[in-house]
């Protein structure tokens, strides 16, 4: 199986580093509070602690924005797709309302950062589309839905773009940027504020019992009065995350030598489309996204990748590929992102997941939640989101992820001899809880199929839950 990286990476993350990249640790490792993982969560909520006069420390595995964030679409937006229909199907009015304006106050928020530090964005209109008669249930639905809780969209039958559209529902002055300006003022403010960024050193483990206290991959402890987990999925078993989430990854491609169309579109339908303008150091470009699937169970992720490039040629001919990525998402089973405090962790392990795709709102709103819990003062919209129930459907959905995960289980079983003999520096079973890795042909990584862990072909860790790298071959 060759190990061959992706041919080109995000355009968002096609930039110099800003220096200086790492901060040193504190001589006697003692945080008020450490925030795991440094995308726009971590990043967001490390500030507002920072902020309110707090000694913050962020450790990232990487560097900031690598992983979900650097490899967004980068939306802004109030109108999801099909999301709020969805969320109306499968819970009550009060938490379907409280989730928007958590949306709200999560947009407003960022988008206030960016006008007071000069961050570059866009407003442009959101649009949820159908590209066939049979999808235009779907969107009407979700005009219908967006128009209960109060957002102003209008229908259109027909807009003028090369690609087919025969109904939408419209959201305007909604918002895009590059998230890595975002992330590049987020660090810069952090520090202002006395916080510190500490790159390149992993978080393995938390302790149980005592003072909170971190473990580094490389043996260095660290100890704080609260540890908030901003890692995409989180790193820790307790709570059973990884069995309430379903992994997701997708793709997308940037191009230049086209106009792209001045709104933001995503489609209705499966496999769904995502089409934007992005507007970088780089110049205008467009960005189409979609097609995903659950990490590890599919045939091919190049087919993916092939796919949306038919996609582009027929209906942008002309357009030029400048940049090949894709990006992880992880959906809860009742759509609602999962906030708060970890179960026992004693109220002071935090862990922010779930967001489904829709993160540039949804990590502020988190961030938000878990800065306030600490500091006293969360926000009002979280107490319905937090005590929410789950109904029959979201029930369903839960033990349909766990059955996916047995099925997915039981079908790669029959595959490890052949992926154990083909691989001649590492053994293909995942360090969290003994998948059978896949291997994913259009990044050259080992993908699990269970609960979305994913290895570059080295071995390394590039997505939890696992946090061991793969046993290396003798």
């Amino acid at each position: 199986m060759p190990a061959t990286p992706a041919d080109h990476g995000s355009l968002w993350l096609d930039r110099p580093r800003p220096g200086p990249a790492s901060d040193p640790m504190p001589e006697d490792g003692a945080f008020d509070d450490i925030v795991v993982g440094a995308g726009l969560t971590g990043l967001v909520v490390a500030l507002l602690l920072a902020r309110a006069g707090r000694h913050v420390g962020v450790i990232e595995a990487r560097h900031a924005g690598a992983v979900t964030t650097g490899n967004t679409t980068a939306k802004v937006s109030l109108l999801q797709g099909t999301k709020l229909s969805r969320l109306s199907r499968t819970s009550s009015g009060a938490v379907t309302a409280a989730y928007v304006e958590a949306n709200r106050e999560g947009q407003g928020w960022l988008l206030r950062f960016c006008d007071d530090h000069g961050v570059d964005h866009q407003l442009r209109d959101a649009v949820t589309f159908a590209q066939a008669g049979d999808e235009l249930p779907a969107v009407r639905a979700e005009h219908e839905a967006a128009t209960r809780l109060g957002l102003p969209v209008r229908w259109v039958d027909r807009l003028d773009v090369p690609f087919p559209l025969v109904g939408a529902t419209v959201l305007a002055d909604q918002a895009q940027f590059d998230p890595m300006d975002v992330i590049e003022a987020l660090v810069a403010e952090l520090r202002e504020h006395g916080g510190s960024l500490h790159e390149g050193r992993r978080v393995v483990g938390v302790s149980k019992l005592g003072a909170p206290e971190v473990t580094l991959s490389d043996g260095m402890r660290l100890r704080a009065a609260n540890i908030v987990l901003a890692t995409g999925t989180p790193i820790l078993d307790r709570g059973l995350y990884f069995a309430k989430l379903e992994p997701n990854r997708s793709y997308a491609l940037a191009f230049d030598s086209v106009t792209p169309p001045e709104s933001m579109f995503l489609s209705a339908g499966q496999p769904s489309v995502s089409i934007r303008e992005a507007v970088t150091r780089h110049g205008s470009h467009l960005v189409v996204g979609g097609h995903g699937h659950v990490v590890g169970r599919t045939r091919s992720e190049q087919e993916h990748v092939e796919a949306l490039r038919d996609w582009t040629a027929e209906h942008f001919p002309g357009a030029r590929e400048t940049h090949r990525w894709s990006a992880q998402d992880y959906a809860s089973h009742d759509g609602i992102p999962q906030v708060g405090t970890m179960p026992r962790g004693r109220g002071h392990v935090f862990v922010a997941t779930g967001f489904d795709k829709w993160g540039m709102t949804n990590a502020v709103a988190a961030a938000r939640t878990i800065s306030g819990e600490i500091l006293g003062a969360p926000p009002s919209w979280a107490t319905p989101l937090h005590h929410r129930i789950t109904g029959p459907r979201g029930a369903a959905r839960l033990a349909g992820f766990n059955a996916g995960v047995v099925e997915a289980a039981i079908r790669s079983l029959p595959s490890l001899p052949g992926k154990l003999a083909a691989s001649d520096e590492v053994v293909p079973v995942c360090t969290h809880l003994g998948g059978c890795l896949h291997w994913n042909d259009a990044e050259g990584t080992w993908d699990c199929p269970l609960h979305g862990s994913r290895f570059a072909s080295d071995g390394a860790v590039l997505e939890g839950p696992a946090t061991r790298s793969l046993r290396r071959r003798r």
